[in-house]
C-alpha cells in the first residue's frame, strides 16, 4: 500500500509586541512575515500602491482596483496592515489604527517603541544593574531562574553589550 504524503503546514504564532523588547519583536515579526507570506513583508518595507483615487466635483474619492494586479496589491496592503495591528497589545491598537498603509504603520511603531541613543543607553544601564543584582527567587525552580538570566543576557546582547 502506498503512503500518501501531504505537505506539512507550519503554523506560526503571531508575535505580540512587548514594548520593553521592541528589537526582539521587530526581528520576530519580520521572520513571521517571511515565513507566512513574503509579499506582505515587501509591502511593509517598500510600501505599496495606495488605493486608486479620482476627483469628482472637486472631491477626492477612492474607487475599487480594476486589474487583478491592483486587487492583489490592495489585498496584500490590507493584510499586512491588519496583521501588524493584531501584533500590537490592545491598549495600543486604537492609537495606531489611524495609519492606513502598512509601511507608515511600521514606521510609526518603530518611532514609538524603537530605541534611540539616549533610551538605548538608559536601557543598557538598567539591564546591567539588573544583571549585577540578579539572584534566584525561592519560589522558582532552577530552570526558571536560568531562563530569566538568559533573557537578561539576551536583551543586553541585542543592545550590543557583552557579559564576561
Amino acid at each position: 500500500m502506498e503512503a500518501v504524503s501531504s505537505p506539512m503546514v507550519a503554523a506560526a504564532k503571531l508575535p505580540m509586541l512587548n514594548p520593553v523588547e521592541f528589537e526582539l519583536w521587530k526581528m520576530r515579526i519580520e521572520q513571521y512575515f517571511l515565513m507566512t507570506d513574503y509579499a506582505l513583508w515587501e509591502v511593509i518595507v517598500n510600501g505599496d500602491s495606495p488605493p486608486p483615487k479620482r476627483i469628482v466635483d472637486g472631491v477626492e474619492q477612492t474607487y475599487p482596483p480594476a486589474t487583478e494586479e491592483d486587487k492583489l496589491a490592495r489585498k496584500n496592503e490590507l493584510k499586512a496592515r491588519g496583521t501588524l495591528l493584531m501584533a500590537l497589545p490592545n491598549g495600543h491598537q486604537l492609537k495606531f489604527n489611524t495609519y492606513k498603509c502598512a509601511k507608515t504603520l511600521m514606521e510609526a511603531i518603530e518611532k514609538r517603541f524603537g530605541v534611540n541613543k539616549e533610551s538605548k543607553k538608559t536601557q543598557k544601564t538598567v539591564l546591567k544593574q539588573q544583571y549585577k543584582n540578579f539572584n534566584g527567587l525561592s519560589s522558582e525552580g532552577i530552570d526558571q531562574t536560568y531562563n530569566r538570566l538568559q533573557k537578561l543576557i539576551s536583551q543586553l546582547e541585542i543592545l550590543g553589550e557583552t557579559i564576561s
